[in-house]
Order: structure tokens, then C-alpha cells, then sequence
């Protein structure tokens, strides 16, 4: 919350849990506070060390005669700074954020693995959209040093034998890294308005041909999958063209599964791929009954003290694991008509609060909100869900 006062004053509020950014930077001429550091940094050209973050529950108060103070004006409670700005939206040249992005796909590749059958050889890396190539950076690195611990493994195996030959044809192996698909115009089809996006999504991306060989697995990176419109309107589609034999799309987030109420544009549970996800797996298992049982739950807590308010849309998840989820949402996100088989990678919540310790709000992917008012706001999606109302639970 910031504020000037008629008389010359300004301040500006930190929240209690630090759920917003918040930075400052003073000198003797000025005094500056902006969401994020590096374009504090950037303006009036100052060392990281310069710039300050505001501590949760603090103001920082500017008189009119020049003097600052930093008051505690709201007891902070437990910080709960908000994982996904740090995904998603903030600046990727601030030194912190990058440091995490990068961690953020090294803590993927794993699973990446896996999902290769450790066929490093047979697969292509790359990213989609440019906001994941930092991810992509740290993905690729744990990829080299998994192929650098494999050569040394097989060079020792072999002995002073080696021939020049051999050596060269351990040492060639790398991770093959190209750039699949370009973006053709600058635009974020997530921050959207809902009834062009449908229209805009077929035509952002093209790819460039002859990156892939046909038989390749390819793996795509992408900073988070929300609702996955993207993928199945346009980049599956036209990276089938590419003939590879897997598709895998990884998340640096993990599955998005609750409402925003704190800024985020996210506020329809429908929306959510992971919720449809979760919605097919009950009509499959007949397990619809505990949807009924849900909406009546948040019913009841229409008008219960905020303090008061359960949570109860977890249960909703409840009867399925992430990896259920995640192979449901591969097959609704895969167009009917495509060859290569389809999978998607999440990051697990563990992993997102290792590569991001500073930012441990994760309402998103848990449903812990922050707040009291976080609970009756996804009781409120979730009812708006079953009723057919089109609208924000806000």
C-alpha cells in the first residue's frame, strides 16, 4: 500500500506475511521503493547491496523536510512471499532470481531423465517462451554433469587402453540444445483478456525446421502451465511436425491448482488444467459424489467468520497423486490428431521451496493461503464452479 499525502508526505506499507515485493533505495537526493530490485538498480545505477527489500508489517515514511524512518506498523506474522512472482513474473536479471530459476530446472532433470529412458543421445532440449531460458540454462548444466560423471565412469571402465578413437566418441556426447520454437510476436497470451486469447494462441509460435530428427525425444521447458491453451491450440501441434517420437513439456512450476487473491490474475478454478485434470479422474473413478459433498461444504461456509473458514477444495485433490494429475493433463492437452506421444513435468512443491527459500508462499500449488481470506475465496471459486457462474470469486 502506498500513499502521498496533500500536505507532502508519502509512505509505503509492507503487508504482514510479505505476500507483495517490496525494495527501496535512499541516498541524500532521494528516496525510491519499487517491486523489484533490479530496476531500481538499472535507473539510477546502484550496487545490488544498495537496494534494501522493506521488511513484512513495515512502512517506510518520507516527511516533506526529507527525513526517513522505517516503523514496524502491523505485527508481521509467518513470511509467506509469494513463489510465483519469483517463477513468473518478476525480472530475471535481479541476482537472487536468477540464481533460483536456474535451480528451478536443475532440480527437474531427474524426472527428465526418466522420462527419457536416459536416452541424453536421442533427445533435443530447449524452451518455450523466453521467460524459461533461464530455467533451461540450469536444466542443461545438471544435464552436462551428468553426461561429465557418465564419460569419466566409462574412460576409467576402459583404462589406459583407450583408443583416440573411443575417447573421442565418449567425449562428443553432449546434451543437444536448440531452439525449437520462435515466437512471432511479443505478446503474453497468460495475461490475455479471455476472449481473445483462443484467437491469439494459434498463431504466436513457429519452429524452426530440421532442429529435430525424426525419433528424437524432444523436452521442452516452460516457466508454469496454467491452463495449457497454449500447448494444445498451438506449440504440441506444430512441434509434431517436428516428427519427434516424445514430446515432453516440463513445468519450473509445480501444478496450479488453487485461485490468486493478492494480485495475481487467477481467480476461476476452471480454468486450471490441473483442475480439470482432477475433475475427469472423479467422473472416470465415479467418484463424483465427493464433488457434491465439497460444494455443500463451502456452502455452509458462506457465512462463517473468515477465521473460521476451512479450506475444504484440498479435498478435492485429495484422492488423486501429482502423478495422476500430471498423465491426465498430458491427455487433455494432446490434440487428437497427434503422432508423437505426450508428456508433462511438474516441479514438486519440495523442490520449488529449495530452489526459492525466501519465498515460501505456495498457495497456488497447496491451498495454504496466507490469510484467512484465502480460504473463503477458493470455497468461492469452487462454488461458483458447481453452479455455473462464469465469475471471479472476488
Amino acid at each position: 500500500m502506498a500513499g502521498l499525502l496533500g500536505h507532502g508526505d508519502a509512505f509505503v506499507l509492507r503487508d504482514p506475511a510479505g505476500i507483495r515485493p517490496a525494495y527501496f533505495y535512499q541516498d541524500d537526493e532521494v528516496v525510491v521503493i519499487a517491486s523489484e530490485r533490479p530496476a531500481i538498480q538499472t535507473v539510477f545505477n546502484v550496487k545490488f547491496e544498495d537496494v534494501h527489500e522493506l521488511d513484512p508489517g513495515h512502512a517506510i515514511i518520507i516527511k516533506k523536510n526529507g527525513n526517513v524512518s522505517i516503523k514496524e506498523i502491523v505485527t508481521p506474522t509467518e513470511r509467506r512471499a509469494c513463489s510465483f512472482e519469483r517463477i513468473y513474473f518478476s525480472r530475471g536479471s535481479d541476482k537472487e532470481i536468477y540464481q533460483e530459476r536456474k535451480e528451478l530446472g536443475k532440480l527437474l532433470f531427474p524426472q527428465i531423465l526418466e522420462a527419457i529412458d536416459h536416452d541424453i543421445k536421442n533427445t533435443v532440449f530447449s524452451y518455450i517462451p523466453n521467460t524459461a531460458e533461464t530455467s533451461f540454462f540450469g536444466m542443461v548444466k545438471q544435464a552436462q554433469n551428468y553426461l561429465n560423471k557418465k564419460k569419466e565412469e566409462q574412460i576409467l571402465a576402459i583404462g589406459s587402453k583407450i583408443s583416440r578413437e573411443e575417447l573421442h566418441e565418449i567425449l562428443d556426447i553432449r546434451p543437444r540444445i536448440e531452439k525449437v520454437a520462435i515466437k512471432d510476436a511479443k505478446l503474453r497470451t497468460f495475461i490475455t483478456q479471455d476472449s481473445s486469447r483462443d484467437d491469439l494462441v494459434a498463431h504466436v509460435y513457429d519452429i524452426s525446421y530440421g532442429s529435430v530428427e525424426q525419433g528424437d525425444n524432444l523436452v521442452i521447458i516452460d516457466d508454469s502451465i496454467v491452463r495449457g491453451t497454449t500447448l494444445k491450440k498451438s506449440i504440441l501441434r506444430i512441434l509434431d511436425r517436428l516428427s519427434p517420437k516424445k514430446i515432453i513439456v516440463v513445468s519450473s512450476a509445480p501444478q496450479i491448482r488453487y485461485p490468486d487473491c493478492y494480485g495475481i490474475d487467477m481467480a476461476k478454478l476452471e480454468d486450471f488444467i490441473a483442475f480439470k485434470a482432477a475433475l475427469e479422474l472423479h467422473r472416470e473413478r465415479n467418484t463424483m459424489p465427493l464433488v457434491d459433498a465439497i460444494y455443500k461444504k463451502c456452502l455452509d461456509q458462506v457465512s462463517t467468520k473468515d477465521k473460521e473458514v476451512i479450506n475444504y477444495v484440498k479435498e478435492f485433490y485429495a484422492p488423486f497423486s501429482t502423478l495422476e494429475i500430471s498423465l491426465k493433463i498430458g491427455e487433455l492437452l494432446s490434440p487428437p490428431d497427434i503422432k508423437a506421444e505426450v508428456q508433462i513435468i511438474y516441479q514438486t512443491v519440495e523442490s520449488l521451496h529449495k530452489a526459492c527459500p525466501k519465498n515460501l508462499g505456495d498457495w497456488y500449488f497447496t491451498g495454504n493461503y496466507p490469510t484467512p481470506g484465502g480460504n473463503r475465496v477458493v470455497n468461492r471459486a469452487f462454488i461458483n464452479f458447481y453452479e455455473g457462474k462464469n465469475q471471479r470469486a472476488y
